[in-house]
């Protein structure tokens, strides 16, 4: 991400943060998991199981309590796995802090949450990377594994209470900037099919989560602001 880029995601949540100061807020904790993949690593599924946890504040943007917004601080391992063989086998873990903005329209009838909004994750670690391919078949590029260390996603999320602060939380994010850029796959040389090419890479997460909002009303909505 660029300086430019930096200033701009600066200065969008410290406006936040002035607004949401100016409401009732709500903390909240959360843990679950987070189930990822690597789109352009010719490889398909979200078999990479990882901890996701955050510690977020909810905050009315409405008198009414129709609009909501999130915002939150939290950790989530991404990355890739397979063990098939099929069409090579890969263990990628990468340890992401991320920051998500979170907008939400609360259904007046059954208290569902839907939102949507931008994440920025910054790569803290990357822990571990095994990759094992029979060259007969199907050459990735191992020479350089390094990801970028920055990550800038579009998400969208479900909430809904079970009971008073429980929360069940369901987000689905995508990457909008590469996390790797052409990264270099091949077919045997030796077949007449014999190709290479270059992918750019990007994560796909879907986070399974529950969550517990302190101060919540009965039905798990945020109280209202007092004027």
């Amino acid at each position: 991400m660029s300086n430019r880029n930096h200033i701009i995601f600066l200065l969008l949540f410290f406006s936040v943060a002035h607004i949401v100061s100016a409401q009732r807020i709500n903390a909240y904790v959360s843990a679950g998991a987070a189930f990822s993949q690597i789109e352009g690593d010719e490889l398909k599924g979200f078999n990479k199981l990882g901890f996701a946890g955050s510690v977020g504040a909810m905050a009315n943007l409405s008198g009414n309590g129709r609009w909501q917004m999130s915002v939150e601080a939290g950790y989530a391992r991404r990355g890739a796995f397979n063990n098939s063989g099929d069409p090579y086998n890969v263990k990628i873990m990468l340890d992401y802090v991320d920051i998500p903005l979170t907008v939400f329209f609360k259904d007046p009838y059954g208290g569902l949450l839907v939102g949507i909004g931008p994440v920025y994750s910054r790569l803290v670690q990357q822990p571990h990377d095994k990759i094992s391919f029979s060259p007969e078949y199907f050459i990735p590029d191992t020479a350089d594994m390094t990801f970028l260390k920055n990550d800038l996603a579009l998400a969208g999320e479900i909430r809904f209470a079970i009971w008073r602060g429980l929360h069940m939380s369901i987000r689905y994010q995508y990457s909008i900037i590469p996390v790797k850029k052409n990264w270099h796959f091949e077919e045997n040389p030796n077949t007449t099919s014999y190709r290479k090419w270059g992918n750019n890479c990007y994560n796909i997460s879907a986070m399974v989560r529950i969550l517990w909002q302190f101060g919540a009303t009965g039905d798990g909505s945020v109280s209202k602001s007092k004027r």
